[in-house]
């Protein structure tokens, strides 16, 4: 009877011990979850920003200032502006 006493003993041991390693995995885990999840919403926000500053950056207006501005660039007037159909650009 003691012998079972001490086997049960120590099987009441192991997996108490089990439990403990279990939670604290499961803790240590979630704790990483945690991280990864305040990490992608600081990049979610990071790139809804980027994305803000591109359309400022490729706005038409800003182009065109410096086009005209900066590179001393004009538009063609209509004289020299020729428009070449599809049908025929594709032709070889």
């Amino acid at each position: 009877m003691a012998k079972l006493n001490l086997v049960l003993g120590m099987v009441l041991v192991l997996c108490a011990l089990g439990m403990v390693t279990s939670q604290h995995k499961a803790r240590k885990l979630y704790v990483e979850l945690q991280q990864i999840q305040a990490e992608t919403k600081r990049l979610d926000e990071e790139w809804g920003q980027l994305q803000l500053e591109q359309s400022t950056w490729a706005m038409h207006s800003r182009i065109e200032k410096i086009a005209t501005g900066y590179l001393q660039m004009q538009v063609p007037d209509g004289a020299r502006t020729r428009i070449v159909p599809l049908a025929e650009a594709a032709k070889p």
